[in-house]
Parts: C-alpha cells; sequence; structure tokens
C-alpha cells in the first residue's frame, strides 16, 4: 500500500501573525533598511545597535497593528492586500527615490491607463512575483487551526498589550538616536512600510471628502474687461501654456550647458520674449500644483478644505472667452466651468500613436476651438490654456517625435536607473527640445492673428534625473530638491499687446531675475487679459513695475475668504 500522506500541521493564528509581522519588519521594508544602513550615522558599534534596535521597534509595532486589526475571518486577504501594499511601495521607492505621502497617493488616484503603462517594466513584474505571487501563495495555502473566539481574543489582544510594552521601552530607550536621525533625514518618517501607505491613504480620502463637502465659493463676480473689439479677431488673445515636468536646470535660455531651447534663445535675442530664472512651483506634483497655479490663494490654500473658484472663472465672469485644451491626463479640476478638450485621445496619424497624442496637436486642434467659441466674448478677449504632455516620465522617449531627437543615444527604460546617466539626460533634454519648437510654432501661429496676442509659459513643476538616488517627482514640498520645485517660465508679446498692456519690455527684461512662484500667475493674468477686479494684488502681479500705465484701479489684498 502506499505510504500514507501526512497533513499539514495547522498554524496557530497567532504564530502565522508574528510570521507576516516579521516578513513586513524585514523584507517588506528593504528599502528603509537599505536608505539607513547607507547613512553616517548607522556605522560603528553604537550604530549597529541603534540599526538593531529600530528593527525591533519596528517588529514590535508591526505584531501591535496586526494584533488588533488582523482577526480570523479577514486573515488571508488582509495578508495578502499588505503583502501588496509593501511590494508595491517598496519597488517605486527602491527604483524611484520616491517616498510615500498623501500627495503621492493622490498621483497614484489620478493616474490614467496610459501613465500606468508607462510606469510597467520587467523589475516591477519580478518585484511583485517576489513580494506578492509566490509568498502570497504560500500564505494562502497554510492552514489555520480554528481556535474559538472566546479563547483567541484574550489571547491576541494580550499579545498586543506585550508588542505595545515592548514597542513603548524600545522607544524610550532609542528615542534620542531615533529622533536626531528622523530630524536630520526626514524623508524616512514616509518610508515605513506599509504604514506610510495606509496612512497616507487614509488622510488623502479623509481630505478629499471634506474639501467635496465644501460649498463652492464664488470669486471675482466684480470682474469687468478693460478692452473691446468689434470683431472677434481683434480681441487679446492669451496663449497660456501649462508645461508639464519641465525642470529649470535643463532650460538653455536659464544657462543649461546645452542649448536646448535655440528657437526660444532667438527670440530672446530679438527682444521678443523674456524668460524669468527663479521661479518656483506650488508643489512637486501636477495634482497640487496645477489647481494651486490658479488659486487666488497660492501655497497658502494647499491645504484648505475651502472650495473657490479660480481664475478661469474670473475670466468668465469678466466676459471674456476661455477655453482649456488638455493634451495629459486632466485639468485637475480647474476646467470643469469652462469649455475644454481632451486632445490626448484624436487619432491624428501624423501626432499620435501609441494612445497619445504629441503636444503640436493642440495647436492643429487651436483654428478650429477658437471658432466656436462666443464671438461677443472673443472680441472683449480670450485666453487659451494648452496643458501639455511635456516631459512627463519615465517614458521621456515616448514624448518627442523622431524628427526631433537631437541627442542620442536615449533611455528608453522606464526603469530609469537601469540607464546610463546620459541616455536618461539626452531622453529627457529631447523633451525640453521639442518643447522649445512647440512653444516657438505657437509665437508663429500668434504673429499671424490680427488682435494682439501673447504667449505665457510656467511648467507645473520639475523632475529629479537620478541626483541623490532620487527620480520623477512628487517628494514632499517641505525638503523636496531645487531639481523638483524649480520651474522654467517665458513671456512673449507682440507689439500690439504691449502697447495695449503700456508695458515697458525692457524694464520687464531686466526684472525678470527677481524670484518668482506660482503665486503671482493669478494676478499676473489677470494684468495680461486686461481684468479689473477687487480679487487682484497688484503686489503679486510680476508686470506691475515695469506697465506705464496700470490700469486697475482699486485692486487691493483681499482676506482668505475672496
Amino acid at each position: 500500500m502506499p505510504p500514507t500522506l501526512t497533513a499539514r500541521r495547522p498554524w496557530h493564528p497567532l504564530a502565522l501573525l508574528g510570521l507576516l509581522a516579521l516578513w513586513l519588519a524585514t523584507l517588506g521594508n528593504l528599502p528603509l533598511w537599505l536608505t539607513v544602513w547607507q547613512l553616517p550615522e548607522t556605522h560603528g558599534a553604537h550604530a549597529v545597535l541603534m540599526f538593531i534596535g529600530l528593527g525591533l521597534l519596528l517588529l514590535a509595532f508591526s505584531l501591535l497593528a496586526l494584533a488588533l486589526l488582523v482577526w480570523p475571518r479577514w486573515f488571508k486577504p488582509a495578508g495578502l492586500l499588505l503583502l501588496l501594499i509593501s511590494a508595491a511601495s517598496s519597488y517605486f521607492m527602491h527604483a524611484y527615490g520616491v517616498v510615500i505621502d498623501s500627495t503621492m497617493i493622490g498621483n497614484v488616484a489620478h493616474t490614467n491607463v496610459r501613465e500606468a503603462r508607462d510606469l510597467l517594466s520587467g523589475d516591477l513584474l519580478l518585484a511583485l512575483v517576489l513580494g506578492v505571487l509566490l509568498p502570497g501563495l504560500w500564505w494562502w495555502r497554510q492552514p489555520l487551526q480554528a481556535v474559538p473566539l472566546r479563547r483567541l481574543m484574550p489571547r491576541q489582544l494580550g499579545l498586543a498589550a506585550l508588542a505595545l510594552l515592548v514597542t513603548a521601552m524600545l522607544g524610550w530607550a532609542s528615542f534620542q538616536d531615533l529622533a536626531s536621525l528622523m530630524r536630520n533625514h526626514r524623508s524616512l518618517r514616509y518610508m515605513v512600510n506599509p504604514y506610510n501607505t495606509l496612512y497616507a491613504l487614509g488622510r488623502h480620502a479623509l481630505g478629499r471628502a471634506a474639501h467635496a463637502q465644501q460649498p463652492l465659493q464664488p470669486l471675482g463676480e466684480d470682474a469687468v474687461a478693460t478692452t473691446a473689439a468689434t470683431d472677434p479677431g481683434q480681441g487679446p488673445l492669451l496663449l497660456l501654456v501649462v508645461g508639464e515636468t519641465a525642470r529649470a536646470a535643463n532650460f538653455g535660455l536659464g544657462g543649461y550647458a546645452r542649448d536646448t531651447t535655440p528657437r526660444l534663445r532667438e527670440l530672446q535675442q530679438r527682444g521678443e520674449l523674456v524668460y524669468f530664472p527663479q521661479v518656483h512651483s506650488c508643489g512637486t506634483n501636477t495634482d497640487v500644483s496645477v489647481p494651486c497655479m490658479f488659486s487666488h490663494l497660492g501655497r497658502a490654500g494647499v491645504d484648505r478644505s475651502e472650495r473657490y473658484e479660480n481664475l478661469l472663472d474670473v475670466l468668465q465672469h469678466a466676459g471674456l472667452a476661455v477655453l482649456w485644451l488638455d493634451n495629459q491626463s486632466g485639468c485637475k479640476g480647474v476646467c470643469d466651468r469652462v469649455p475644454h478638450v481632451d486632445t490626448s485621445s484624436l487619432t491624428l496619424p501624423d501626432l499620435c500613436e501609441g494612445g497619445e497624442c504629441y503636444d503640436e496637436v493642440m495647436l492643429r486642434e487651436l483654428p478650429a476651438r477658437l471658432a466656436a467659441l462666443d464671438p461677443v466674448r472673443r472680441a472683449r478677449g480670450t485666453v487659451v490654456v494648452l496643458h501639455q504632455m511635456g516631459s512627463h516620465g519615465p517614458a521621456y522617449a515616448r514624448r518627442t517625435p523622431a524628427a526631433h531627437k537631437p541627442y542620442q543615444p536615449e533611455c528608453f527604460s522606464v526603469a530609469l536607473q537601469d540607464c546610463s546617466p546620459e541616455q536618461l539626460v539626452n531622453a529627457y533634454d529631447n523633451t525640453v527640445r521639442y518643447t522649445d519648437h512647440v512653444l516657438a510654432e505657437a509665437v508663429g501661429w500668434l504673429r499671424a492673428q490680427a488682435g494682439p496676442t501673447a504667449l505665457l509659459y510656467v511648467s507645473d513643476h520639475g523632475e529629479s534625473l537620478g541626483e541623490k538616488g532620487l527620480y520623477l517627482h512628487g517628494m514632499p514640498y517641505s525638503f523636496a530638491p531645487q531639481e523638483q520645485t524649480h520651474v522654467p517660465m517665458a513671456l512673449w508679446l507682440s507689439p500690439a499687446m504691449r502697447t495695449l498692456l503700456g508695458l515697458d519690455f525692457g524694464c520687464l527684461q531686466q526684472a525678470a531675475a527677481q524670484p518668482l512662484a506660482h503665486d503671482h500667475l493669478f494676478h499676473s493674468v489677470l494684468h495680461l487679459a486686461q481684468v479689473q477686479t477687487r480679487v487682484q494684488r497688484q503686489e503679486m502681479d510680476f508686470m506691475k513695475a515695469c506697465a506705464r500705465i496700470y490700469s486697475v484701479k482699486d485692486a487691493r489684498s483681499v482676506s482668505d475668504g475672496g
């Protein structure tokens, strides 16, 4: 007779719970341990003890959290979810040097299919196989002892109490060392898996819910346009180009070693364009920066739950025509109440491929979309926002057509750490060079229009390209590197627009080096659009000092209530 197969001995729930806690505290936190081990504070005998103490503290805290929250009914699904969160977070933290906070969760929540595709790689698949699939299969197949709840509950709560005591003792014993470590390296607090992600998810969800419950408060209902033409084609026209992920460090106009902006430089040398070299963003990701750019509150309003109308609403209140063309992942609510068009889903064969379109598609669509706007409003003035795909990563090479890739060889991998620094920079610089082309083409189109025209370009945030082991963007603003917050901005005005504004362009060129921020955009665009409203703050208009005629009367600072 064949030998009898011995059944696997069932696990006691608390034993398996302890094993999960051990996994989460060790393999589930590899990016944290690798980062801590490389710090200068963690070398030497005392530092090794601190390293071990931190590991034991994380193990005790993991056991405490699991003992309180994971009970037999949802034991195995909860374990799989925690494995998935830990593996995915660990991969992105290790691969791109990012940390997980509520703004990063916001990025994930607003990622579309195209952006998600850009992040897929063999390395990610391997991480999910090793961190989720294999341990998850083992976890799911383990038999559990059927321990009655009346017996399990006191033991599991007792384990939680013991874990709490150990956590408190270890925290007290290592408080000074850990406090110093976290104070000197603030990013570490956002790297503790999976609690960083769970906390960020909760904070993001609560913040969104609180914001959504607030009524939309009107803004600038007193706004009026100070100019008007008899014909729609004669009205002032402003193209406001919102760049994507363009960092000032790689802009040729800003002193970069490569001339990545030759066509804009030609405009600058002809005295037609002003470049602003000291501009900083509202945030380090699109989800924060774009709404902030169009808000009258600026960066001070980033964390507020109140909802206000924005710059586009004020322009509409003044009777102007407003249009938003989007070649990216949406306007983040900014364009909800104005005409808007998604160009990224078009299928023009020479400008679109692989499910996305190059930024020139917006210029192709612009004339027809303008013609569809209310002619009465267009006679007062028109503001068109072009939201670029720009330099969106990590698939930088996909952002540029074949005819606009002067820097070779390029990085084609989305696992950026697998590319050489030269290949990565080449791919990114090609996106800046293509933006230079798109902006110059837009200026050429504006020249052909009959009325006063202007183009204002500013990027929403910057990008890290491997400096200090960081890639992409989205770091918490309080300690984000300059590469993610220092952004390019440029202004082109037609002669007719300069006359309309009463602007001394030479003065503006000399004053361009002053520090500016996204906070100035709201108030300066109102000046460009020749709109009067009490909500405008003159001191936040970067053109005010060079305007020979400043037409806005009784403009003054208003309270946060608008």
